[in-house]
């Protein structure tokens, strides 16, 4: 009978044995970043910043009334109401009377407010990511079927393209560069509630 020594394996390489002993093929366990995935990290972040901050823009703007789109007397702290314009007079289409009944509608705000805020917090932060896809891109296609059909083209338009973004940014990881995706999602609960990250 004879023993079978497990040595240690080389930096970045595993040993696997089976189970009459002798090992396998190593199997390399480290990668090396070339740069245009470096490069390609770094785009997908500075995409995640940009898009975040239309959403956070868009809170801020409607709640305090910057005087970008929404005036200071319009502002949600001043009595205004985020969703009555845009529902109440640009929407168009298949949907215009649905997007009517609900135009101003204290629920109707609220959600929307808070679905602005959430999704910019996470793109900026890098946290949630798989929240902010799912509820930005359920956002933006909402906002995409107000106005249908879009005004420069047949169906396409940038909320379409924003909710495709929204997908890639979570899909690629986006928040682990320049953002706190990483630290978040090696917390116990992420780990254990995988929808979280």
């Amino acid at each position: 009978m004879t023993a079978t020594t497990h040595r240690p394996a080389a930096h970045g390489v595993t040993n696997r044995f089976d189970a009459a002993g002798p090992a396998t093929a190593p199997i390399e366990t480290t990668s090396i970043e070339t740069p245009a995935q470096k490069a390609a990290r770094y785009v997908f972040a500075g995409l995640r910043l940009g898009l975040g901050f239309v959403f956070l823009w868009a809170f801020l703007d409607k709640v305090f009334g910057l005087g970008h789109e929404t005036t200071a007397k319009g502002a949600w702290i001043n009595g205004g109401n985020p969703t009555m314009g845009f529902l109440k007079n640009g929407a168009a289409g298949p949907f215009t009377d649905f997007y009517h009944a609900i135009a101003g509608h204290p629920v109707t705000n609220w959600l929307f407010m808070l679905a602005l805020l959430g999704v910019g917090a996470a793109l900026v932060t890098g946290i949630g990511m798989r929240f902010a896809a799912v509820a930005g891109g359920l956002l933006t296609v909402m906002m995409w079927t107000v106005v249908l059909p879009p005004e420069n083209n047949l169906f396409m338009d940038d909320h379409l393209i924003y909710a495709g973004l929204l997908a890639a940014l979570a899909l690629v990881n986006a928040g682990d560069t320049l953002g706190l995706g990483r630290l978040w999602g090696n917390l116990a609960i992420v780990q254990r509630y995988p929808v979280l990250k």
